[in-house]
């Protein structure tokens, strides 16, 4: 069964029907000017409030190693999420301190990156169209991906059933589609879950 990454929670009230529904992973984002961005105070409070079975997802950009790992010592992340301009030498470097899964995130504009997303090192890739655009991209591109990848980039309940029979991505990722006016959106949230889950 396809898994679900819910992204970018940013309240308690958030965490309250990621409990309800269950995906596989959430996602807390650390990344500078994002509008979804939490600090580690805040994403303590949120992981803490989160239900077994979740696995919650940090979301770095271009972010020093020790922030990353103070993160990840403390229990606030189980999972780390690149999703800046790091190389393997970041990865290699990460893997010292983190022995979990790293998941790096590719944005899809040619078959040069789907190349570049196939020799990744990470534990998993995440392709996209750009840094939480909500937009798509080009999908008939990663025909060539060869290993297991989350599928992200303007996924909603509309259209996440055909991506998934027609792509089988590993999971999905979804962020802006289950917001409405910028914040999360529980029943956008349900029906995209419900959707997935009627694969």
């Amino acid at each position: 069964m396809t898994k679900i990454k819910l992204c970018g929670m940013t309240r308690l009230c958030d965490i309250d029907a990621v409990n309800e529904l269950r995906p596989e992973y959430v996602g807390f984002v650390f990344a500078p000017g994002s509008k979804r961005r939490v600090t580690p105070d805040q994403a303590a409070e949120l992981s803490a409030h989160l239900t077994d079975g979740v696995a919650p997802v940090g979301v770095f950009v271009n972010e020093p190693i020790e922030n990353v790992c103070r993160l990840t010592d403390s229990g606030v992340i189980a999972i780390v999420q690149l999703h800046g301009s790091e190389d393997e030498a970041y990865i290699s470097r990460l893997r010292e301190r983190f022995h979990g899964v790293v998941i790096q995130a590719f944005k899809i504009r040619s078959e040069e990156d789907v190349l570049k997303a196939n020799r990744s090192s990470a534990d998993f890739i995440l392709l996209d169209s750009g840094a939480g655009t909500g937009q798509p991209f080009d999908r008939d591109l990663i025909s060539s991906v060869t290993r297991d990848f989350f599928l992200a980039g303007g996924l909603s309940a509309q259209d996440v059933q055909s991506a998934i029979r027609r792509w089988r991505p590993y999971a999905v990722d979804v962020s802006s589609a289950i917001e409405t006016d910028g914040v999360k959106d529980k029943d956008k949230m349900a029906a995209f879950v419900e959707k997935v889950r009627r694969q």
